[in-house]
C-alpha cells in the first residue's frame, strides 16, 4: 500500500503529494488568514490519510465533527467530561489507537486551553507499548501555543505551552507527528512553530507574517509579496514529505464538510411578504417559557455580567444616611464587626470549587463586590493582603488563639505567595494531627491540576527547610513542620 496521498494540483494540473509516513518523522505547519482555505486543506488531508492512520484532531470550533459520519472518528465533547475523564479517554485512544474529534466549542478559552493541554499531555506520558503512529492535528494553534499573554492567566498559558511544546519537540519518539495551522505565524510561540519542518503557506496580508513565512519557505523578502495574492484554497508547499523546492498548490476537493454557515449568497425573502415578516418577528409567542413562582419581593435571576453592573448602579445610588449627625453615622459603621464579615466572604469564596484556579485580580473584584453588597464600605484589604487572607481562608477555618497556627502563621512570612494556601494546608493538619493532604487537595489549594507540580512544591518547601516529608513503605506519606513541633498522619498521597 502506498503511503503517500494526493493534496491537490500545482500550476499544471499535476498532482501534489503528500508522503505520510515522512510526514510522521517531519511534522507540518499550515499558516493563513481566516478565509484562506485552511481547514479545507486539512480536511483534505485527513479525509485522504483516514484509512491509513490514526488521526487525533483537536477541534476549537467544532468543523471536523462530520468526518464521523463518513469515517467513523468518535467525537469527544470536551464540555461533557472533567479533567480525570479527559485523562482517561486520552489513554484509551492510544490504547486501541482510536480515530477522534475533540470538540472543545462548548468551553471558553480557558477551558478549552485546559482540556486540550490535559488530553496532549496525556497522549504523550502514555506508556511505551502505546506508543503507535498517529497524527495530531491542533487547529487555530495560536491559541493553544500564544507567543505572548493574552486575556487568559498564566498557569493555563504554561500548560497549554508545555503540552503543545512536547508534542511538536519530541512527539516524534512517541509516534506523535504534530500538524498545527494558525492563522497568524506571529501569534504563534516561535518555538512551537520552529520545530515543523513541512510548510503550508497561505494568503496573508500582514508585512510581519509575509517576512516570517517567506523565511520558513527559504524565499527572499522581495519574494514574500506573492503570499498576498494567494487565492482561496491555494498554498505554497515545501518540505521534505511534500516537495524540495517551493510550489505552489491548489488544494482539491472534500468529501465532508463544516458546520459552519455557508459563505454563498442566497436570496431573501420576497419584498411583497414584508408585511408577513413584520408581523412574524413581532408576534407575541404562542407558548411562552414557563416562569418559576417566586416568592414575593423576590428579584429574577439574571445574567453574572448585568447582576454585577446592576450592583455597581446600586452602590454609586445609596442613599445618604439619614443621621443628623455625621459622627453618628461613623459610629454605627463602627458597630459592625467588619472583620468577622470580611472573614465569612473569604470563607464562602474558598468554599467555591474553581476559586483557586481564578486569577487573583479576578478574585479581588469578586471581594469588592461581595463587601458592597454587604455595606462593608472600607473592608481594609489592598490587593497583596486579599492574597494572604484568602491563602488562609482556603487552608480552612482555625480558632485565632490558637498558639500553634499564631506561630504557623508568622513561619508562613517566609513563603511565596503562590504557595501560602497549600503551606498553610499542610500546617493546619498538622496541627490539628489530621491524616496528610493528598495530593488533589493540595493541587486545588495551589490552583493547579498538575501532580507533578505539587510534588516540585513538596520538594521546594523542604529544599528551604519549611517542612519535613516521609513516606513510609506502604508508599503512605506524613508532612511534618520541625519549626511547629507537629506533623499530619500519614496518608496515601
Amino acid at each position: 500500500m502506498s503511503a503517500s496521498i494526493v493534496i491537490g494540483t500545482d500550476a499544471t494540473g499535476g498532482p501534489v503529494s503528500m508522503d505520510m509516513e515522512e510526514l510522521l518523522a517531519t511534522r507540518l505547519l499550515v499558516q493563513g488568514n481566516s478565509g484562506s482555505g485552511k481547514s479545507h486543506l486539512l480536511r483534505r488531508m485527513l479525509e485522504e490519510s483516514a484509512r491509513m492512520v490514526q488521526q487525533v484532531i483537536i477541534d476549537p470550533e467544532g468543523d471536523f465533527v462530520t468526518l464521523s459520519d463518513e469515517f467513523g472518528h468518535v467525537v469527544i465533547d470536551g464540555a461533557a467530561h472533567d479533567g480525570k475523564g479527559i485523562e482517561n479517554l486520552a489513554t484509551k485512544v492510544r490504547q486501541r489507537r482510536a480515530s477522534v474529534v475533540l470538540a472543545l466549542d462548548g468551553l471558553e478559552l480557558e477551558a478549552q486551553m485546559r482540556c486540550a493541554a490535559q488530553f496532549l499531555s496525556t497522549l504523550f506520558d502514555a506508556p511505551r507499548e502505546h506508543w503507535y503512529p498517529a497524527l495530531v492535528v491542533v487547529d487555530e494553534a495560536q491559541m493553544f501555543a500564544p507567543a505572548a499573554a493574552g486575556d487568559v492567566s498564566d498557569e493555563i498559558r504554561r500548560l497549554s505551552l508545555a503540552a503543545m511544546t512536547n508534542l511538536m519537540c519530541r512527539g516524534r519518539k512517541r509516534g506523535l507527528a504534530g500538524v498545527i495551522a494558525t492563522q497568524r505565524l506571529a501569534k504563534l510561540a516561535k518555538n512551537v512553530a520552529a520545530e515543523a519542518s513541512n510548510f503550508l503557506m497561505g494568503r496573508t496580508f500582514l508585512d510581519i507574517d509575509m517576512q516570517r513565512a517567506a523565511d520558513l519557505l527559504g524565499m527572499e523578502r522581495r519574494q514574500a509579496e506573492q503570499i498576498r495574492d494567494l487565492a482561496r484554497g491555494q498554498f505554497l508547499a515545501l518540505g521534505p514529505a511534500i516537495t524540495r523546492r517551493p510550489v505552489a498548490v491548489r488544494i482539491g476537493a472534500v468529501k465532508t464538510s463544516a458546520r459552519t454557515s455557508s459563505h454563498t449568497l442566497i436570496p431573501l425573502p420576497d419584498a411583497q411578504a414584508g408585511g408577513d415578516l413584520q408581523d412574524f418577528l413581532f408576534a407575541e409567542p404562542d407558548e411562552p417559557e414557563p416562569m418559576l413562582a417566586l416568592a414575593p419581593g423576590t428579584p429574577p435571576s439574571m445574567d453574572n455580567t448585568v447582576l454585577l453592573d446592576k450592583v455597581e448602579d446600586f452602590s454609586a445610588t445609596l442613599p445618604e444616611p439619614a443621621f443628623e449627625d455625621r459622627a453618628e453615622a461613623a459610629a454605627a459603621q463602627e458597630a459592625i464587626d467588619v472583620e468577622e464579615a470580611v472573614s465569612a466572604i473569604l470563607l464562602d469564596m474558598a468554599a467555591e470549587p474553581d476559586c483557586t484556579y481564578q486569577q487573583a485580580a479576578v478574585l479581588f473584584q469578586d471581594f469588592s463586590v461581595r463587601c458592597r453588597m454587604n455595606r462593608i464600605a472600607k473592608p481594609g484589604l489592598d490587593l497583596p493582603g486579599f492574597r494572604r487572607r484568602f491563602a488562609i481562608a482556603v487552608a480552612g477555618p482555625m480558632e485565632d488563639d490558637n498558639v500553634q497556627w499564631q506561630q504557623a502563621l508568622r513561619l508562613s512570612t517566609r513563603v511565596p505567595d503562590d504557595l501560602l494556601a497549600p503551606f498553610l494546608l499542610l500546617a493546619r493538619h498538622a496541627i490539628m494531627g489530621e491524616v496528610c493532604p493528598d495530593d488533589d487537595a493540595m493541587a486545588r489549594a495551589y490552583g493547579t491540576r498538575s501532580v507533578g507540580r505539587i510534588r516540585r512544591l513538596l520538594e521546594y518547601l523542604e529544599k528551604q527547610g519549611l517542612i519535613v516529608v516521609r513516606t513510609d513503605f506502604g508508599g503512605r506519606r506524613s508532612v511534618g513542620i520541625p519549626e511547629l513541633g507537629v506533623t499530619t498522619a500519614p496518608a496515601e498521597a
